[in-house]
C-alpha cells in the first residue's frame, strides 16, 4: 500500500514532487544530487561537533542539530560522510526542506514523509528508517527547546 501524501510545507512538497515526477530509475541520481548539495556546517558547529546529536539509527555517522530562533523559526544543521551518499542525500533533503520553517510547520510534518518520496523500492528499509529517525530527532529537538 502506498503511503498517503499528507500535507507538508511547500518546500518539502516541491522536493517530493521532484522525486515523484522522475522515472524511478532516475530517483537515485536525484538523491545523489541532494547529497552533493548538503550545506556545510557553520564554523561555530564545525569547530564544536559535540553540539550536534548523532542519529544512531543511521548506518552512517549522521549528526544533526535543530535550533529554534527568536522568531520561532527552525534552523536545521546536519553532517553526513560523503561516502554515504544515500544517507547524506536524505539529510540534505531535510535541511533544505525544513530550514527556516515555522516551528508549527516542522512539528506538523507527517512521520511517513520519507516513505512518500518514491524511494522505498530503491533503497533498503534500513535507510528509510534512518531518514525517519532524522525527522523524528529534529522534531524532538524542536519540542525540547519549546519546553525549556
Amino acid at each position: 500500500m502506498a503511503p498517503q501524501l499528507n500535507e507538508v510545507p511547500a518546500r518539502l512538497a516541491e522536493i517530493r514532487e521532484e522525486f515523484l515526477e522522475m522515472d524511478p530509475s532516475d530517483r537515485l541520481l536525484l538523491l545523489l544530487d541532494y547529497s552533493n548539495a548538503l550545506p556545510e556546517l557553520p564554523d561555530r558547529l564545525s569547530q564544536h561537533p559535540g553540539l550536534l546529536e548523532q542519529v544512531v539509527e543511521c548506518q552512517s555517522s549522521v549528526f544533526l542539530l535543530a535550533e529554534v530562533d527568536e522568531d520561532q523559526k527552525v534552523r536545521l544543521f546536519a553532517t553526513a560522510p560523503a561516502e554515504a551518499p544515500t544517507t547524506r542525500g536524505f539529510a540534505s533533503i531535510l535541511v533544505q526542506g525544513l530550514d527556516g520553517l515555522e516551528v508549527g510547520e516542522v512539528l506538523a510534518i507527517p512521520e511517513d514523509f520519507p516513505q512518500s518520496l518514491g524511494l522505498t523500492a530503491l533503497v533498503s528499509p534500513l535507510r528509510i528508517r534512518g531518514m525517519t529517525a532524522m525527522l523524528g530527532r529534529t522534531k524532538r529537538q524542536v519540542r525540547e527547546q519549546l519546553e525549556s
